[in-house]
């Protein structure tokens, strides 16, 4: 069965891909990503950049054949995780699908994370994708807080890189109101592989994926049995 390994957005978590996950069963397996710092890896520090977030996932790596999925700043964590592959000489992902994020030659920076607490929710009230009850919550938004800060941290100090993957192929998918990527942005997720490459242009924000779950999911399906290696 093939493995799809997914990579949450800042501040987000493994439980995110459930729903996901269960459309996807029993063809494909979800192997969420849990970065440390929230939910049951509460306890660890937050990662001090997107190379250990990257590292991390790996450790666990599931046996051929799998893909990576990346949502948001897991778009990044998936492709250097593809890349860290490829220069360790091991088998990497059979394709790479990114959401929802500028390509790494095309990434914003920023200074998000150095907003207070207040800026960090209006952030939040943004981009959607959050209960709005949550953020009006204060035990909430003491456990959600910390890692978004964390997570903003590490991808806003993240270098840009021409670095392309050999033969992998990318698809990307982006809502077309998304305020941190735009069009070309997205379509620069080509230059990111000298495998094939195909863009997916959804109605909708930052979050469009929540709307159009079963597209997404369908989108997944389609390319289950494409190999690289």
């Amino acid at each position: 069965m093939e493995k799809l390994v997914c990579f949450p957005h800042a501040g987000g978590s493994a439980s995110y891909f459930y729903p996901l996950s269960e459309l996807l069963a029993p063809t494909i397996e979800v192997l969420a990503v849990q970065y440390p710092g929230r939910q049951d890896r509460i306890a660890e520090k937050c990662a001090g950049s997107i190379t250990e977030l990257a590292r991390g996932a790996l450790a666990g790596e599931p046996a051929p054949p799998f893909s990576f999925f990346g949502h948001s700043m897991g778009s990044i964590v998936a492709f250097e995780a593809a890349r860290l592959c490829q220069q360790g000489g091991v088998s990497g992902p059979d394709r790479l699908i990114t959401s929802g994020y500028p390509a790494p030659s095309r990434l914003r920076n920023g200074h998000v994370h150095l907003r207070d607490d207040a800026g960090l929710i209006a952030e939040l009230r943004e981009l959607g994708g959050v209960d709005p009850r949550w953020l009006d919550d204060a035990d909430v938004l003491a456990t959600v807080l910390p890692p978004l800060r964390a997570d903003y941290q590490v991808i806003e100090a993240h270098p840009a890189t021409a670095e392309r993957l050999t033969g992998i192929p990318v698809r990307m998918l982006v809502g077309d109101a998304d305020p941190h990527t735009t069009l070309a942005e997205a379509e620069a997720w080509a230059q990111a592989t000298t495998g094939r490459f195909d863009l997916r242009v959804f109605a909708g924000g930052h979050f469009y994926l929540e709307e159009h779950l079963a597209e997404v999911a369908q989108l997944i399906l389609t390319g289950v049995g494409e190999t690289t290696h």
